[in-house]
């Protein structure tokens, strides 16, 4: 397995459950990337993509908003010095244009710097949705080949944010919500989905596992047949 993807869910309700604040829950979620990053480096991951902040979570609270972005800057330049010393790459998809400059001279100087990284390669989805995606995708081909260009699915994938990257091997979601919330739609089409209802900032390297776990025992067949052999 090369690739996991995961919904970061639950920080606001992990804080709930605790009489905290949703700041204090996004901060102790914040926190819990770093271990699941080492995590997946001890797993043998090569791409964990995190999706991070939609593009509907600029409809939340402005005060919120801002302290999420805040935590951007944040969690890109103190984890830096670790980032190196792991071998560890961050990218990042989405409309990124659309973040606060601040929030985006931290992530542009944190992606120069481990750009060169060859171990884990951490992609951050921020201010990304998976329609926002596929049009941005259309709208470059028809502003590099026109309108009436004719385009199959190798080529249209070509277009997407992160087209060097595979598809996800396995969606994991947790919070225990069903849906995908507009994440990485045409990516995940044949990805396998874990759910577990433990909240992000409890889900730890023992619930990575289930969810590796669980994954093993699964037959992939990409819309076709396994043969039972005997």
């Amino acid at each position: 397995m090369e690739h996991i993807a995961i919904i970061m869910d639950g920080n606001g309700r992990w804080a709930e459950s605790r009489g905290l604040t949703r700041s204090d829950g996004h901060k102790a979620g914040a926190d819990n990337i770093s271990r699941i990053a080492d995590a997946a480096r001890e797993f043998g991951i090569k791409y964990l993509t995190l999706y991070a902040f939609s593009t509907e979570n600029w409809k939340r609270p402005p005060a919120e908003v801002a302290f999420l972005m805040k935590l951007v800057s944040e969690i890109t330049e103190g984890r830096l010095p670790d980032m190196m010393k792991n071998n560890v790459r961050l990218r990042t998809i989405g409309r990124t244009e659309d973040l606060p400059l601040p929030a985006r001279k931290s992530l542009l100087k944190c992606i120069k710097e481990t750009e060169n990284n060859t171990g884990l390669t951490i992609n951050i989805a921020l201010s990304y949705g998976g329609r926002a995606e596929i049009v941005d995708a259309v709208n470059k081909i028809i502003s590099e080949k026109g309108p009436g260009a004719k385009i199959d699915e190798k080529e249209f994938a070509k277009y997407l944010y992160a087209p060097d990257i595979p598809d996800p091997d396995l969606l994991i979601r947790t919070s225990g919500e069903l849906r995908l919330s507009n994440f990485m739609l045409w990516e995940l089409s044949y990805s396998e989905i874990y759910v577990t209802e433990t909240h992000w900032p409890d889900f730890d390297k023992a619930e990575f596992q289930k969810a590796l776990d669980s994954f093993g025992k699964r037959k992939r067949r990409f819309g076709g047949v396994v043969s039972e052999t005997k």
